[in-house]
This record gives C-alpha cells, sequence and structure tokens, in this order.
C-alpha cells in the first residue's frame, strides 16, 4: 500500500516560483503543487477548467473582468477558456488539479511554460 502524500514535504522540493510539480494523479486529472510570486502571464486553457486551493499566502486571480482574492484555505475554479492571471505580492504556496499535461500557460506560451516534472 502506497504512503500519504505529506504536502509539507513536496513543498519542500519545490525550486523556485511559477514551477508547478505534479505530486498525485486522479482519474486522468494532476494534483501538482506550486509557489507563486509576482505576476503570471495573462492565459486561457481552452478546454480546461484550473482549481487553485490556497495552501499557505495570498493570492489574486485577475480575470478580464474581475478579481479574485484567495487567502490560506480558500479555492478557485478558473472555468475553461477564461482568460486569467494568478498574481501573489509575496510568496504563496498553492494546490492545483488540472487535467494531465495541461499547459501552464495555456495558450500564452513563452519563457514561463514549464515542463512538466514529479516530485
Amino acid at each position: 500500500m502506497p504512503d500519504a502524500i505529506r504536502l509539507a514535504d513536496k513543498l519542500a522540493l519545490l525550486d523556485g516560483p511559477w514551477r508547478p510539480a505534479v505530486i498525485a494523479d486522479c482519474n486522468g486529472q494532476e494534483v501538482k503543487v506550486v509557489e507563486l510570486e509576482g505576476e503570471f502571464v495573462w492565459h486561457a486553457h481552452s478546454d480546461a477548467d484550473e482549481l487553485f486551493l490556497v495552501l499557505s499566502g495570498a493570492m489574486r486571480i485577475e480575470l478580464r473582468d474581475g478579481v479574485v482574492e484567495l487567502r490560506e484555505g480558500e479555492l478557485y475554479v478558473v472555468p475553461r477558456g477564461v482568460e486569467h492571471r494568478p498574481v501573489a505580492e509575496s510568496r504563496c504556496q498553492v494546490l492545483l488539479f488540472e487535467p494531465a499535461a495541461l499547459v501552464n500557460t495555456g495558450d500564452a506560451g513563452g519563457p514561463r511554460t514549464a515542463p512538466a516534472r514529479r516530485v
């Protein structure tokens, strides 16, 4: 029987902001952890929703028609096709739940595109 996943242990393996790491798989979805700091790129995922759950710190998800503020213990699901930009004024640790092989920069691409990796 596999061991339980300790989020603190997985978060300790992260090597900088905006580099998500897969920690588990669930029905074709990936559970990832990531550290956020600063502004990400505006992007959308045309065929996938994206769940953000704040584990520590605070962040906001900027949408073209508003802003969603998230604190520790709060989550938000960005609906598929909705352009958004995650922003964290200071370091924030987040759990993501999204389809396997989803590209973190969605349709925007660019230098912040992170390769898939497991920790």
